[in-house]
Order: C-alpha cells, then structure tokens, then sequence
C-alpha cells in the first residue's frame, strides 16, 4: 500500500528578550514519526509531504492522486490545498485539489483525515473544510465554528464495535487522549469509537471509494505518549484504519 501522508509539521518562531535586547529564532518540527513508523512497519510505503509543500506539490488531479492507495490529511488546513502560490501570488487558475480529492475518492480512492488544530474546522475555524467538496465525502460534517474540544484531565475513548477491521484488532482498552475535533456523523456513515460522546473512530463508502476520520491526533499533544508510544494497539489501529479505506484485510500480508 503507497501512502501519501500530507501534513504534519510545523515551523516554530520565538522572539528571547534579553533585558534592551532581542532575537528571533526558528524551528522546523514533524509529527509524522509515530503514523510513519506504525504504517512502515507494517510494510507500507509512505511518502510524507511536509505543510510547507503542500500548496505547491499536493497533487492536483485525480491522475496524480492514482499513484497513491490512500490519502491522510493530518493538520493541513483546506486553503494550504486551494491556494498554491500561481494563484495566491500570480492570480492564475489551478485546479481544484479539494474536488480533485473528492472525485478520486468516488472513484475509487481512499482518503483519511487525522485531526489536529488544522484538521476538520480547527483552531478559530481556519482549517475551513466546513461546506468543502473533501468534506461531502467524509463520514462526519464539520462544524462552522471552532470545532476542539480541549481535555487537559483526559478523555479516554468508547469502542462501539470493536470486531470492525477497520480498528486493526478489536482493542477496547485504550489509553486517554487530550483533546479531539468535535463533528457530526453523517446519516451513512459507521462510528466505530467515540469520545467525549462525539465520534473519534468513523469510516463511510463513498461511491467506489471509502474515507475514514480520526478525529484526535496521531502525535502530541493531543495523544500522549501513553497513546502514540506506549500502547501496542496504536500500529494496529492505523493500518488497519488505512487498510480499511483500500479494502484491504489488515491481518492480510502486505504488499507494498
């Protein structure tokens, strides 16, 4: 299975003040090792498109997005898709990859999306894929306003059907996560765990294709290290959640 994971890092800036002086200073961050090592293990292949390269390489039509058996947007917001930088900078017309996506997916692709402060409608609603053409084919809308759900004291989460593939394993005992996306479950689609009473765990068949969500994160801070390092049922969870959108039988030998 080739998975194109898009998302997932970051750039960190901090000002140091120094009594009359002042310095700025960067970072560049990945989230991606706990999801990349969970699937690598299990015999994917995995190509990790940073954020940073998201408006400029994400591919852009459902030809391109044939390479790949599925697709995870992981704390990419909606506009790093929409607006690369011909259109932002140049005022040229470009495809629509959030059509793009959604057309492969009806066609047969499989789409994941993990959340994350930039995932769903996100922090003060800047993910934005409320009322998009990625979010039609989700099994879960989105909400229009800020949509996280904060937990510092721990949610720890409910399976509803733990014998479902999708889940990689049947685990009910999962450790406490630190917060979520809250969303609605649409009419056709299976939540297969919930938390805080919203779901966490959803899969839905979309034409020929089918797209899962994840609604916590895959890496801190909202999944500790109890979560994303510690418990054996995270790689289960993963690629069975992964396999499941491409049809795949997670206790299956892997082909890559």
């Amino acid at each position: 299975m080739h998975v194109l994971v898009a998302g997932e890092s970051w750039i960190t800036q901090s000002t140091h003040i120094k009594g009359v002086d002042h310095f700025t200073v960067s970072s560049y961050v990945e989230g991606i090792g706990p999801l990349r090592d969970a699937l690598e293990a299990g015999g994917h292949t995995v190509t990790h498109l940073p954020a940073h390269l998201v408006p400029d390489h994400f591919p852009s039509t459902p030809a391109d997005l044939a390479a790949y058996d599925v697709v995870v947007l992981s704390d990419i917001g909606a506009n790093s898709l929409l607006l690369p930088r011909v259109v932002l900078e140049r005022s040229q017309t470009h495809p629509n990859r959030l059509m793009a996506l959604a057309h492969w997916v009806r066609d047969g692709g499989g789409l994941v999306m993990v959340g994350g402060y930039l995932s769903f409608t996100g922090f003060e609603a800047k993910a934005a894929f409320a009322g998009t053409p990625v979010e039609e084919v989700l099994p879960v809308t989105c909400l229009p306003q800020d949509d996280r759900v904060e937990a510092p004291e721990g949610l720890r989460p409910t399976v509803a059907v733990a014998d479902h593939p999708a889940l990689g394993g049947g685990a009910t005992d999962w450790p406490h996560l630190l917060g979520y996306n809250r969303t609605v479950p649409v009419e056709d689609a299976e939540v297969l765990a919930t938390i805080g009473g919203d779901p966490l765990v959803a899969v839905r068949e979309v034409g020929a294709g089918r797209t899962a969500v994840f609604t916590s994160d895959c890496a801190p801070h909202w999944a500790p290290p109890e979560f994303c390092e510690q418990w054996d049922g995270y790689a289960p969870l993963f690629r069975g959640l992964l396999g499941w959108t491409t049809g795949q039988d997670p206790a299956a030998p892997v082909s890559p």
